[in-house]
């Protein structure tokens, strides 16, 4: 009798990972650096990190709502990542401006790219690599 039930019990654990996953890395972890980055005024000195922080969290729940749990583990992963970059610069730009990592261009600041532009044949991988 008790082995027919572990079986239940380990199968329903086992079709949950999914979403245990995306709880633990979108809805906290995330969401809490998303929410640093705000308080670190990240959404006012580092446009470019914010922007992708809260992007990637957008596109995290909307994978999630598709039951695509890896897409959105992926997305909420490069969130925070991004977020934590925002704080960062959120930080130095609240304690000084003068140090935050922009470019002076015949009298514009300029922000400088973040990620060199692919290649005009490049692939995007079909894999995540982790």
């Amino acid at each position: 009798m008790m082995r027919p039930m572990f079986r239940v019990v380990l199968l329903a654990c086992l079709a949950a990972c999914g979403p245990v996953a995306y709880v633990q890395q979108v809805t906290f972890n995330a969401d809490n650096k998303v929410e640093e980055a705000r308080a670190a005024k990240g959404d006012k000195w580092s446009l470019y990190w914010w922007t992708r922080a809260t992007q990637y969290l957008h596109m995290a729940r909307e994978r999630a709502g598709h039951a695509d749990f890896q897409a959105a583990n992926k997305f909420g992963r490069l969130a925070a990542e991004a977020a934590a970059e925002a704080k960062r610069e959120g930080e130095i730009g609240e304690q000084d401006p003068s140090k935050l990592p922009y470019i002076k261009l015949d009298n514009k600041t300029v922000a400088p790219a973040k990620e060199p532009a692919p290649a005009k044949d490049a692939v995007a991988p079909a894999k995540d690599d982790q």
